[in-house]
């Protein structure tokens, strides 16, 4: 394979000069290449980025060549895998992107309960051959999120009270790192690395391959939403505090507040209401999530009750054309303790005031088998929280809303400021402040991911994410550029 020469890459020369990346058998792709633009286009359309090549990787050989390469030649790094997050982590301007999205391969093992995911593959593409097997892991809300990325932060979805993070069921990751060596951390092959790579986000090497822990589930589940109007939502939340005091681990739940989106399960004269929406998914019998959700259900007269059986892969991408790749996205984050007046008041008194009709809030019950695992044991931080908070703005290309959504995001995480209790890493923004990225961990956790970062990339070469530098001093700390 042939590319640019780097000494052309500042200058774009119309007519490069051409070298051999060794090694590497993927697809190039430069600024000249007539899928370029949807090459670099990611999930966010308000991120625009042009990176002077884009690496599209067919195995974990081509990642390793397009590290080395990048290295040599001194290039910005953006890893992409499903190119999902907010922030725009997944492109860069005038760099090296190397894209793990053709790599997107799943094998199930169902007698062992395992299952071995590339690097580039989406939450759909592993519950459709886990859920061929009656089986799952905990994998977000809605079915285009990438696997490494809502990993390699945490992982919350569904099932995390039930059966824990993403990361809580991460056996083994097969890990490109800065200096071009593939390794595989496990509790037994580098487990510092292994410890990092749990919540510490892209900041420690490329990941090409996931090993899971399934666990039954499904494949029909008792899930969906319960809409109440917007008028409600003070009393609503009132009443789910005291039901999700003693909600059952297989219970998960989400509350949005947003307006009805336009979906053909939603009757047309509630398109586009203010409404109270508490998503469930029960993972487990039928009839026990049938017994678990009836206070939730009699609470008050609900517009619209969604819950009942129906297929697990079906719910997982039931939200997916709400968040539609291209749209305009600005969100702000935090977690927060248990729902008291005070906070449900603040909650309810801002989730509204936004302009765009597809933004939203969505509030997570965390607790159960997340809040089991002890502090420190991996690295997410603030296991004990009980809710995580997300101000999720939304706007279409060409809709004049991105001044009033932002304003809107910024001034209610304001609001909630007193409540804080940390934040969750896959929640923050692109242009945080750099002490929120030590706030989602934590002081001690922190530190420790300094270590790590220390010892496996002590140039900060993968520092476009939200990033951990390594300790002042080492011989290569001057490498990290601010983003």
């Amino acid at each position: 394979m042939t590319t640019p020469m780097p000494a052309e890459i500042g200058h774009r020369s119309k007519q490069p000069t051409v070298v051999e990346l060794d090694g590497f058998r993927g697809r190039l792709i430069s600024a000249d290449h007539a899928d370029y633009d949807i090459a670099r286009a990611v999930w966010n359309g308000a991120i625009d980025r042009r990176p002077h090549l884009i690496a599209r990787c067919i195995g974990t050989a081509d990642v390793v060549a397009a590290v080395r390469f990048a290295r040599d030649h001194n290039l910005e790094i953006a890893i992409r895998g499903g190119g999902h997050n907010v922030a725009g982590a997944a492109v860069c301007d005038d760099g090296i992107v190397i894209d793990l999205s053709a790599m997107r391969g799943v094998r199930v093992d169902p007698a062992g309960r395992r299952a071995w995911v590339q690097g580039g593959a989406l939450w759909g593409d592993v519950d459709h051959e886990t859920q061929a097997h009656g089986l799952a892991t905990t994998g977000g809300i809605v079915s285009h999120t990438g696997v490494a990325g809502l990993t390699l932060g945490g992982g919350v979805g569904w099932l995390m009270r039930k059966h824990g993070l993403t990361i809580d069921n991460l056996l083994a990751a097969d890990v490109v790192t800065a200096d071009g060596r593939l390794l595989r951390a496990s509790e037994d092959e580098h487990p510092d690395l292994f410890w990092a790579l749990r919540g510490g986000g892209g900041n420690f090497g490329v990941v090409t391959s996931f090993e899971f822990r399934l666990h039954s589930v499904g494949p029909t589940v008792l899930a969906g939403p319960i809409l109440w109007d917007a008028t409600d939502a003070g009393e609503v939340l009132r009443f789910y505090r005291d039901f999700v005091r003693d909600a059952p681990d297989e219970l998960g739940t989400v509350v949005k507040f947003c307006t009805a989106p336009p979906l053909p399960v939603i009757p047309e004269s509630l398109h586009w209401r203010p409404v109270v929406m508490v998503g469930a998914c029960y993972a487990g019998p039928i009839e026990d999530g049938e017994k678990a959700l009836r206070p939730l259900r009699a609470f008050r007269t609900p517009l619209l009750d969604l819950a009942a059986p129906k297929p697990y892969v079906a719910f997982q991408s039931a939200l997916d054309s709400t968040v539609l790749h291209g749209w305009n996205y600005y969100w702000k984050a935090t977690h927060l303790p248990a729902l008291r007046d005070d906070l449900i008041d603040v909650i309810a008194g801002h989730a509204f005031s936004c302009s765009s009709p597809r933004s939203y809030v969505a509030m997570f019950h965390l607790k159960g088998a997340v809040s089991r695992v002890a502090e420190g044991a991996t690295a997410f931080g603030n296991r004990q929280a009980s809710h995580a908070i997300i101000v999720h703005a939304a706007w279409r290309p060409g809709e004049n809303f991105g001044d009033r959504e932002t304003a809107w995001t910024r001034g209610f995480l304001a609001a909630l400021g007193r409540f804080r209790e940390g934040v969750y890493v896959n929640f923050l923004g692109g242009d945080e402040d750099p002490d929120r990225v030590r706030e989602a961990y934590g002081d001690s956790v922190y530190d420790r991911l300094v270590g790590v970062k220390t010892t496996y990339d002590p140039e900060n070469v993968f520092h476009h994410n939200q990033n951990i530098r390594p300790s002042a001093g080492t011989h290569g700390g001057s490498r990290a550029r601010p983003h």
